[in-house]
């Protein structure tokens, strides 16, 4: 990953954590690239993804929801380890951007396949990119990168997790996985509700400056 402007930066407050320093440290002393990282975290998408094929086996979503997890610790790790530890690449930026939305649509597609419902996996996908787009198209305008929810990438792979341990206790339970399928339409609806959020702000602020 490059070195990013703090405009460019998604503010994280984990990232302030004395744990995700330290690993960050320890990262970054080994010959692991901050592009590596990027990598990795399609890797732990795409096992999330064949995982969550089959929400009718419990243990397949404890560990989707491991696997989302560890996609957002790459997510952090990444540019932890270009701007902290100094490793950025002129092709960061490339690397920080395309495997999120990779791994957004595995995870994502994958859930909505599993469940019987692939155009929800396909819509909520869709509606992933579309707020990195808009996202970056506010960057692209000059204007400051806006990251706010109320589903932004960490909202969406955080309600996922919830959703794939709460479907984890009902398909053990009594063999349904309505948990999965609310979390997945929730972030279709709050992702679209993002989506007109960022869009507008973007309008006011071009206004503003017209």
């Amino acid at each position: 990953m490059s070195e990013p402007g703090p405009e460019a930066r998604r503010p994280l407050k984990t990232r302030s954590t004395a744990w995700a320093r330290w690993l960050a440290r320890r990262v970054a002393q080994t010959r692991i690239t901050p592009n590596q990282i990027s990598l990795a975290s399609i890797g732990f998408a795409l096992i999330g993804g064949l995982l969550l094929l089959r929400p009718d086996w419990p243990v397949a979503l404890i560990f989707a929801a491991i696997c989302t997890q560890l996609r957002l610790l790459c997510n952090l790790l990444d540019g932890m380890v270009a701007v902290e530890g100094d490793k950025g690449t002129p092709t960061g930026a490339l690397y920080n951007e395309i495997p999120d939305r990779l791994a957004d649509s595995l995870l994502l597609i994958g859930a909505g396949y599993g469940l019987g419902l692939p155009w929800l996996g396909w819509l909520a996908a869709l509606l992933a990119a579309l707020t990195a787009y808009v996202r970056a198209l506010g960057g692209s305008l000059g204007l400051e990168q806006d990251f706010r929810g109320p589903q932004a990438k960490p909202h969406r792979m955080a309600l996922l997790t919830v959703g794939c341990v709460l479907a984890a206790m009902e398909s053990n339970w009594n063999g349904t996985h309505y948990s999965l399928a609310a979390s997945l339409l929730l972030i279709a609806i709050g992702t679209t509700w993002t989506i007109v959020r960022r869009t507008r702000a973007i309008a006011a602020e071009l206004e503003d400056r017209g």
